[in-house]
């Protein structure tokens, strides 16, 4: 298991997105021209068709994870508390009502991160299947 530690977050918690952060960000590091350099044209074709067909299953899984992310994001604005009256907002019973406006706005927050680390990664690779599906249909 991978442990990191998040600013905002529990320290030493476990990141969710790491190991597909990690994938992403490893097939952003592959030269096409590297990986196909001494291979014939069908050869060649094959090993691009290979990674095209790995970095399109890591955009499909960021693409899923990125949907979930957005979902977190959804629902009533947290900071609807603000309508409520000052008086609402200062009875001993509003206390529980703090408490959960601070973790969805918390929980928000984390989720836009992850989302927008995963959608920059993912954009790094759009390019990538782009440049091997036109190399793997060059043959």
């Amino acid at each position: 298991m991978i442990v990191t530690s998040q600013i905002g977050g529990q320290p030493g918690a476990p990141d969710p997105d790491e190991v597909l952060s990690v994938r992403l960000r490893d097939l952003a590091l592959v030269d096409l021209d590297a990986l196909c350099v001494g291979l014939d044209g069908e050869r060649g074709a094959q090993m691009a068709a290979a990674y095209a067909d790995d970095v399109a299953d890591a955009l499909r899984e960021a693409r899923t994870r990125i949907a979930a992310l957005r979902q977190q994001l959804g629902g009533p604005d947290p900071l609807n508390v603000l309508d409520l009256q000052a008086r609402q907002r200062a009875s001993d019973t509003a206390h529980a009502g703090a408490v959960r406006t601070r973790e969805k706005l918390g929980g928000q927050a984390e989720a836009a991160r992850a989302l927008a680390r995963l959608a920059d990664l993912a954009a790094g690779l759009v390019p990538k299947l782009f440049e091997a599906d036109r190399r793997r249909t060059q043959t």
